[in-house]
């Protein structure tokens, strides 16, 4: 029989550092800094997913875990679009799901603002000539940004909200 508790009791090689990458806490500090001269609070994001294959809100998802934790740099992701500043969302946009999509965005308080995540968001991906499907989110909602992937890694969200965040404080002067 073999025994289990040696490798119980045994310590474990972890790499230094923490495993953190550097680029995204970067990025995600230089967020926090937009978003507190944009809104002058957190950010707060409704995620709708119009009809897709999940890959993109697996990685929304991981921008919640402790490993990314994106609360931190001033984004929190909220159950109500009456809450919500940006809504983020997934997935082509299926007939089925275009009424709670634009019922969502007309429920969230202005200013608004959209943002496509994944390749299906953004131009509808490989469903776009499918009769079930509207096409991308830019289709029936007025896309401020467009971040391609399938799926887009958290760093590159990060990124785009980052983007977007300057795009507004343009704006605004």
């Amino acid at each position: 029989m073999i025994n289990p508790f040696p490798n119980l009791l045994r310590f474990k090689n972890v790499p230094s550092g923490g495993g953190k990458d550097a680029d995204y806490e970067a990025a995600g500090l230089a967020l926090k800094k937009e978003v507190r001269a944009v809104f002058g609070r957190n950010l707060a994001i409704r995620e709708v997913d119009s009809g897709s294959d999940n890959a993109a809100e697996i990685e929304l998802n991981n921008l919640a875990t402790p490993y990314y934790d994106v609360e931190r740099f001033g984004v929190s992701f909220t159950a109500s679009p009456r809450h919500a500043d940006v809504m983020i969302i997934t997935g082509a946009v299926t007939l089925n799901m275009e009424t709670a999509a634009l019922k969502t965005y007309e429920a969230m308080p202005s200013p608004k603002f959209v943002v496509a995540v994944g390749d299906d968001a953004c131009d509808g991906g490989i469903f776009k000539d499918s009769y079930a499907v509207r096409g991308g989110a830019d289709r029936i909602l007025p896309v401020d940004l467009k971040i391609p992937g399938n799926p887009p890694p958290p760093y590159e969200i990060i990124q785009g909200l980052l983007y977007l965040m300057k795009e507004i404080r343009k704006k605004k002067r």
